[in-house]
C-alpha cells in the first residue's frame, strides 16, 4: 500500500544493548517502609539514615537506597548464583538498617500499601528525577505510597528476552496473587487483595507489556517513546515485567510488598523457575504459548480483586483455572526444575504462603478481629517483619 511505512523497515534510532548476564541468576529489590513504633503511621525519616547507610554498603555486595518518598528505604542484593546467595544479601541489608533504626526508634515492615497513611502527609525525596516525575504525573503521583519487590533473573540471549516475557505474562495474576498485601487503603477496606497493582498502573509507561515479540520490536517501542518525549531511556519503562538491559535480566515488578523474608525467597524462586523452565523450552525449539493482551489485562484485575481466590484464564482458547490449583499443581511439575537451580526449599515453601494465607488475608483476618482497627494491622506487620509469619508476639 502506497503512502504507508512498513514498522520493520523504519530506520531505529534507539539501539538498545543487552548486558551479558549468566543465566538464571538472581538479583532482588525490596522496598521497605519506614514506622513509628507507638502510632504506626510512617516517618518521613530516611534521608537522616541515608548518608551512613549507603556509605557502609559500599562494599558490600548489597545496596540501601532511597526511593520517591522519604518514608521508604530500598535494599537490593548483589547477583546472586542462587535465590538463598541474593536472600542472603537482603538479610545482610536488612540486619545493617536495623542497625541504625532501632536505636532512632523506627520500625521497619512491608506490604504493597500502607493502611491508614495518607499521602498528603507523606514527603517527596530531594531528587531531580523524583520532582520532574510528580511535576509530570500531578495527582496521580502524588498518590504513589506503593511498596513492592522486584525479582531480576538473568537471561544469556537476549533474543530469548522477548519470547520469555510474553510466556511470563500468563504467570503475572499468579505472581500477583502470592504477593497481595495491600487489602487497605488510606484508612479504607477497598475490597482488593492488591490495591496497589491498579494505583501503579496509573503512571505513563505502567502497566502490562505491550505485546514485542523480538529484541527489534521492543527497540522500535523505545525509539517511538524516547522521540516522542515519553521517557529518556529503557530505565524509565515501568512495565509488570520487562527487559532489564542495563543488566542483562528480565525484571517481574508485578508483586506487591512482601511481609516476610521468607515470603520474598518463594516468590523469588517461582518467578526463577518460570524464567529457566521458558528457556529450556526455547532451547529445545519450542514456541512459547502467549495470550491475547485482553485476556492478560482481564487476569490482572481478577488477581488484585480476589488474590489467590481468583480464576483467571489460562490459554489463547479462553480456558480458566482458579490460581491455588495451578499453583499447587505447578510446585509439582516444576520442583525438578527448581532442584536443577538449588532453589528448592524455597520453592517447595511457597505453599505455606497457599496453606497459612497470603499477606492480605492475614491482614483482613488481624482487621476483623479488632474490630477494624487498623492500627493493630501495622503492628501485625512490623512484627511479621521481624519474625515471620505465624512466629507468636512477645
Amino acid at each position: 500500500m502506497s503512502g504507508v511505512a512498513d514498522p520493520a523497515c523504519q530506520t531505529v534510532l534507539v539501539k538498545q544493548e543487552f548486558a551479558q548476564s549468566p543465566r538464571s541468576t538472581v538479583g532482588l529489590e525490596w522496598e521497605i517502609m519506614l514506622a513509628d513504633p507507638d502510632t504506626g503511621d510512617l516517618v518521613g525519616r530516611a534521608p537522616e539514615l541515608l548518608a551512613a547507610l549507603e556509605d557502609e554498603s559500599a562494599p558490600e555486595r548489597h545496596t540501601v537506597t532511597g526511593e520517591l518518598l522519604t518514608n521508604t528505604i530500598e535494599v537490593t542484593s548483589g547477583i546472586g548464583q542462587d535465590v538463598a546467595h541474593a536472600v542472603g544479601d537482603i538479610a545482610a541489608a536488612i540486619a545493617a538498617v536495623r542497625a541504625r533504626t532501632d536505636p532512632a526508634g523506627i520500625e521497619l515492615l512491608s506490604a504493597g500499601s500502607h493502611p491508614f497513611a495518607q499521602w498528603f502527609d507523606q514527603r517527596v525525596t530531594d531528587k531531580t528525577r523524583y520532582h520532574r516525575l510528580i511535576e509530570r504525573t500531578q495527582w496521580w503521583g502524588r498518590n504513589m505510597m506503593i511498596w513492592g519487590i522486584h525479582v531480576h533473573v538473568g537471561v544469556e540471549d537476549r533474543d530469548k528476552v522477548m519470547p520469555i516475557i510474553g510466556a511470563l505474562s500468563a504467570y503475572l495474576p499468579h505472581l500477583q496473587a502470592l504477593a497481595s498485601s495491600s487489602p487497605f487503603w488510606a484508612g479504607e477496606r477497598t475490597g482488593y487483595a492488591s490495591n496497589r497493582a491498579l494505583v501503579f498502573q496509573q503512571l505513563p509507561t505502567a502497566g502490562l507489556p505491550w505485546p514485542l515479540h523480538t529484541w527489534a520490536d521492543f527497540e522500535r517501542y523505545l525509539d517511538d517513546m524516547v522521540r516522542t518525549g515519553v521517557m529518556a531511556d529503557a530505565s524509565e519503562v515501568r512495565w509488570d515485567i520487562r527487559p532489564a538491559p542495563r543488566w542483562g535480566t528480565i525484571e517481574v515488578r508485578a508483586c506487591d510488598g512482601l511481609s516476610t523474608l521468607a515470603e520474598l525467597a518463594s516468590v523469588a524462586s517461582l518467578v526463577q523457575v518460570l524464567v529457566e523452565h521458558s528457556s529450556r523450552r526455547l532451547d529445545a525449539g519450542e514456541r512459547l504459548p502467549t495470550m491475547p493482551s485482553w485476556f492478560h489485562r482481564e487476569n490482572k484485575w481478577r488477581a488484585a480483586r480476589y488474590g489467590l481466590d481468583a480464576r483467571v484464564i489460562v490459554d489463547e482458547d479462553g480456558n480458566q483455572r482458579e490460581v491455588r490449583e495451578q499453583l499447587t499443581e505447578l510446585l509439582s511439575t516444576l520442583a525438578p526444575v527448581a532442584a536443577d537451580l538449588g532453589c528448592g526449599d524455597e520453592f517447595a515453601a511457597t505453599r505455606v504462603i497457599l496453606d497459612s494465607g497470603a499477606s492480605y488475608e492475614r491482614q483482613l483476618r488481624v482487621a476483623d478481629a479488632a474490630a477494624g482497627d487498623l492500627r493493630e494491622v501495622v503492628h501485625h506487620l512490623i512484627h511479621e517483619f521481624r519474625s515471620g509469619p505465624g512466629a507468636p508476639v512477645v
